[in-house]
């Protein structure tokens, strides 16, 4: 497991600054098995893979996995564990860029988020909006126990002044 480490910067203009640099690592979390039934539910992907525990230890990957969009949208609250802007008006996630889902992730194991600044740019004011900074990140979701990929992902956000 890697240590934890979070950079903090006092405004998203700061972020200009940390670009190319590793930015840290998150806690370790851990995916349930209640969970992934809860999010089979919200998203209507009942697949056994991911539900069915009986059947899954049969299965390719020898238990159930993680939706791999489950495990995406862990990406912003991990990149939030590992970044923190202290002043700003409000954040947005904007987009992703390159996703890819490496390694299926079992529930019950732990995983840990890092996170590199790959660019950050100034954001003009609009009219109702405020000015700011657009960020991209490449967070890579890892076994904590291995440092193994699990998915790795380049996050779009925003932070407004």
């Amino acid at each position: 497991m890697r240590p934890v480490h979070r950079t903090t910067v006092p405004t998203p203009d700061d972020l200009l600054e940390l670009v190319g640099r590793e930015l840290g690592a998150s806690e370790p979390r851990v995916v349930t098995q209640e969970q992934v039934n809860q999010f089979a539910d919200v998203t209507e992907d009942h697949q056994w893979i991911h539900v069915d525990v009986e059947r899954a230890r049969s299965g390719p990957f020898g238990s159930t996995v993680v939706h791999g969009f489950f495990t995406l949208a862990l990406v912003p609250r991990l990149l939030a564990d590992i970044l923190e802007v202290r002043t700003f008006s409000m954040g947005v996630n904007y987009g992703l860029d390159r996703v890819r889902f490496v390694k299926p992730l079992p529930p019950g194991v732990q995983i840990q988020g890092t996170a590199t600044l790959l660019s950050a740019k100034p954001i003009e004011a609009e009219a109702g909006r405020p000015a700011g900074v657009q960020a991209k990140a490449s967070v890579v979701v890892e076994f904590a126990g291995s440092g193994e990929t699990c998915c790795a992902a380049e996050i779009l956000f925003r932070y407004y002044s």
